[in-house]
């Protein structure tokens, strides 16, 4: 595949991997506010939602430029529909650090801890399929890996949810580990939305 590019429209690529590497930063300091203490939560907290916001600012930056653009590398529709995906990733990664303050989750699970492994490595991979858009020879190990490992956040997702209502009395934890475990596991889900847009872009330019 060869993407007509046009004078600076390869910029689209550049801001693309400016939003992955924005949702690997996210998904390290979920990962550090996982293994680290209580007190140092809203730190971390406040790291992602920093993050967040730039992330924001450049789908906001994609939407202004595509709106101006006369010729886009490829089509307008899937350039929006990748863009948002890629926030929603950092939306959910924000919203999962958000509800382990929120909720006062004083002692974070292993099973979260596991989800946000899966998370960072899979922001890993979709940095590494965006690097590759413009000339995704190979790109599809990529691809067939985030759907390996969305399939691996299912496995514990299922379950974390079996192990909490099997073994948890407390009904107030309950309701907030479970809200958890989806926030991060909707995380995951869009890590495979965005390998899908991606594996549809290739086909569409082979």
């Amino acid at each position: 595949m060869a993407f007509n590019l046009l004078p600076r429209e390869d910029e689209y690529f550049t801001l693309f991997s400016q939003m992955t590497e924005k949702i690997q930063d996210a998904s390290n300091a979920l990962v550090e506010m996982m293994q680290s203490e209580r007190g140092h939560f809203e730190n971390h907290t406040k790291r992602i939602k920093d993050i967040e916001h730039e992330c924001d600012e450049l789908t906001h930056k994609i939407t202004v430029k595509l709106n101006k653009s006369f010729i886009t590398p490829f089509d307008r529709e899937d350039i929006f529909a990748l863009t948002v995906a890629l926030d929603d990733v950092c939306d959910y990664i924000d919203a999962g650090a958000r509800a382990i303050l929120m909720y006062d989750i004083r002692e974070v699970s292993n099973h979260a801890k596991g989800l946000a492994k899966v998370i960072q490595v899979l922001a890993m991979e979709i940095n590494s399929s965006v690097l590759m858009l413009s000339k995704p020879d190979g790109m599809n190990r990529h691809i067939i890996e985030i759907h390996r490992l969305e399939n691996e956040a299912d496995d514990i997702y299922f379950r974390a949810i079996g192990e909490l209502f099997h073994n948890q009395t407390d009904s107030m934890t309950v309701i907030k580990l479970k809200e958890l475990y989806e926030i991060l596991e909707n995380a995951t889900d869009r890590c495979e939305s965005v390998a899908n847009i991606i594996e549809s872009i290739v086909l569409k330019h082979t």
